[in-house]
C-alpha cells in the first residue's frame, strides 16, 4: 500500500459524526488537514492517542508524543508508520428525534394507580471530547455509522428517561396525568441526567425536548371508572347508610360530626384535584360536588 502524504477528511457528507481515513501507511513530514469543526484522532491497537485540531499538521515526533511512545516512531521521514486516523465532526446537531420504543409502567404517586406513558421530542447533541467518542463510540461499540450510533444515543435516552421521568414525579408529588403541563419542568429534569449519562461518551446534549406525553384512551377511561368506584366506596365506607328519625316539619339536619366532615372536605379536594387533571368533566363535577355537598 502507498504511503499517504497528504491526509484530509474526504467523506460523502458533513452530516457524519466519526469517519476514519481509509489509509495506514503513514510517514512523519505528511500533511494532515483538519477542517474548522472537526478534530483528528490517531489510533493505534485500539487505543485512542493524540488528537489535532483545525489547521494543517506536519506530523513529526514532537506532535504525535503519545504514538511515538507507544511505537517508537523513526525519525527519518521516509520510513513508514502505521496508524488510523479517524475524523470527528464536532458541530452541534440539533432536531433529532426520539422517542420511547415501549410504553412506560409507572405508579401515580398522587393516585397510587399504574399508568403506561409514552413519550416524544427532540433532541440535539455535540462531540466535546474526541479521544472519550473514539474510544467508547469506535473503540468499544464498534459503530461508525451514523445512523447506528444515533439509534444507540436514541436506546441510551429512553433507558434514562424511563428512570428520570418516574423520580421526577414521585420527587414533585405531581401526577403523571399532568405531564402535559409540566413539559418544561419533565423536559429540563431529565435533561439533566441524560446529559450526564452522555458525559462517559464526550457528548454534550446541546437540548433536550419532550413534545408529547401520551396515555392510551382506553387506560384513561379506566382509570376514571376506577376513581369513580374509589369515591363512592370511600362514602359508603365512612358514611354508612342510616335510618334517619323523623322530624318536625321544616327542622334543618343535625351537622356531620367533625370526622364525617373532615371526609367529605377530604373527597371534595379530591373531586377538584380530578378536575383539574382533566379526568372528569366539569359537569360531572358540579353533579358530584353537589350529591356530597348535601350531605354537610
Amino acid at each position: 500500500m502507498a504511503v499517504v502524504d497528504r491526509i484530509k477528511f474526504d467523506a460523502p457528507s458533513e452530516e457524519i459524526l466519526v469517519w476514519r481515513y481509509p489509509g495506514e501507511q503513514l510517514r512523519l513530514g505528511s500533511q494532515l488537514v483538519v477542517d474548522q469543526s472537526q478534530e483528528a484522532v490517531f489510533v493505534k491497537r485500539g487505543e485512542a492517542l493524540d488528537v489535532f485540531g483545525p489547521g494543517t499538521h506536519t506530523l513529526s515526533t514532537g506532535n504525535l508524543p503519545l504514538l511515538h511512545r507507544l511505537v517508537n516512531l523513526p525519525f527519518g521521514g521516509d520510513t513508514p508508520f502505521t496508524a488510523e486516523v479517524w475524523f470527528v465532526n464536532k458541530t452541534v446537531k440539533r432536531g433529532l428525534k426520539w422517542g420511547t420504543k415501549a410504553a412506560i409502567p409507572i405508579i401515580d404517586s398522587v393516585y397510587n394507580y399504574p399508568v403506561n406513558v409514552r413519550a416524544y421530542g427532540r433532541w440535539g447533541l455535540r462531540i466535546t471530547d474526541s479521544r472519550s467518542f473514539v474510544t467508547q463510540i469506535v473503540g468499544t461499540l464498534k459503530m461508525t455509522d451514523t445512523d447506528r450510533i444515533e439509534e444507540h444515543f436514541i436506546s441510551e435516552i429512553d433507558r434514562k428517561f424511563s428512570d428520570a421521568m418516574a423520580e421526577f414525579f414521585e420527587s414533585q408529588k405531581t401526577s403523571v396525568f399532568q405531564a402535559n403541563a409540566q413539559l418544561n419542568e419533565l423536559s429540563t429534569f431529565t435533561g439533566s441526567a441524560i446529559s450526564r449519562e452522555f458525559g462517559r461518551y464526550g457528548v454534550e446534549i446541546v437540548n433536550f425536548n419532550i413534545e408529547r406525553i401520551s396515555i392510551p384512551k382506553e387506560e384513561m377511561d379506566k382509570f376514571q371508572e376506577v376513581l369513580g368506584q374509589r369515591m363512592e366506596s370511600d362514602q359508603v365506607g365512612q358514611n354508612p347508610p342510616q335510618i334517619s328519625p323523623q322530624r318536625p316539619s321544616g327542622e334543618r339536619p343535625k351537622p356531620e360530626t367533625g370526622d364525617e366532615t373532615d371526609a367529605l372536605v377530604a373527597r371534595l379536594k379530591t373531586l377538584k384535584k380530578m378536575l383539574e387533571d382533566d379526568l372528569i368533566t366539569n359537569e360531572e363535577y358540579e353533579a358530584k360536588k353537589k350529591e356530597i355537598l348535601e350531605r354537610f
